[in-house]
């Protein structure tokens, strides 16, 4: 994995002053707030990795397990969607990119997921360019990816499943959040994160462990501030009930310490909650850390061995 980065310049001369006011009805690009403060942490040719105590709701209990958070900056060609590895950076986009990663153990056998989330960095784009997720158990594995296609204004999509009812599947949603590029945009700019009545596609996590098809949903979405100089975004879908709360640090990099997603039981069992709370964080280039050698990493980490 290299870090090869847009220059800090180009960022400077395409973020707007703090306030700008935009046309009604225009979704706010993720700007960060202070382009040369988010330059020095996000620019510097390192990821940030932290792990959550995870407490995953399945089968109507509550099983044990981790997810890790990866947030590190690359170049993306916005055409393609896809890493620049080759050609003139000067044509990419910067993009921060999450590897939200998930596992946990139901019984004998063990779940694994992980969602790729990619989202410009102050370029024109109103949403996230592109999320994929994967997930894998004994039972079998699923692929989903969404590409957003500005011209149309829509989301393309694809599902590979091994399940019947779910087959080999192409879609399309009409211009709508999601839900994964929330936590993306919690990291560049919370002042960009939409608040009240909106549409919104649920997590591709959820809708995978659910067997849920991807479609934009009714929302309330909030922003508050809460104790300790933290700040917490919640989205609530009244149609089947769930709720997803973030929990993240006020001041940049809005590092994320704690989320919660509550839904109903199935039948008569009550609702149960999954919660996520941050354990320990590595700021670190670790695709250069690929050695035996390296492995105490893990430990520092505080990875479970799996």
């Amino acid at each position: 994995m290299t870090a090869l980065l847009l220059p800090l310049l180009l960022l400077l001369t395409t973020t707007p002053s703090a306030g700008a006011a935009l046309p009604a009805g225009v979704i706010p690009a993720a700007r960060p707030a202070d382009p040369e403060a988010f330059g020095r942490y996000w620019y510097a040719g390192k990821a940030e990795l932290t792990r959550y105590a995870l407490e995953q709701a399945r089968y109507g209990e509550m099983h044990q397990g981790e997810s890790v958070l990866v947030f590190v900056t690359e170049p993306f060609w916005p055409d393609k969607q896809v890493k620049l590895e080759r050609g003139d950076p000067a044509r990419a986009a910067t993009v921060l990119k999450l590897n939200f990663t998930r596992k946990f153990f139901t019984g004998i056998y063990p779940y694994s997921l992980m969602t790729s989330t990619f989202t410009q960095i102050s370029g024109t784009a109103p949403h996230t360019l592109k999320v994929t997720t994967s997930a894998q158990e004994w039972c079998g594995h699923t692929f989903t990816q969404l590409n957003y296609r500005e011209r149309e204004r829509a989301w393309r999509g694809l599902l590979r499943s091994y399940f019947e009812n779910e087959g080999d599947r192409e879609f399309t949603i009409p211009d709508a959040w999601l839900e994964d590029e929330i936590w993306n945009r919690i990291r560049i700019a919370p002042a960009s994160l939409p608040v009240g009545s909106i549409r919104v596609v649920p997590g591709l996590q959820f809708a995978r462990m659910g067997h849920r098809f991807s479609a934009a949903e009714p929302a309330e979405a909030s922003l508050s501030d809460a104790a300790g100089g933290e700040r917490v975004y919640t989205l609530r879908y009244p149609e089947f009930g769930r709720t997803l709360t973030i929990r993240f640090q006020s001041v940049a990099p809005y590092k994320i310490t704690s989320w919660e997603e509550t839904q109903p039981g199935r039948g008569a069992s009550p609702p149960l909650t999954t919660k996520a709370v941050r354990t320990n964080e590595l700021y670190i280039d670790y695709w250069r850390h690929n050695g035996v050698d390296d492995a105490p990493y893990r430990k520092q980490l505080g990875l479970t061995e799996w």
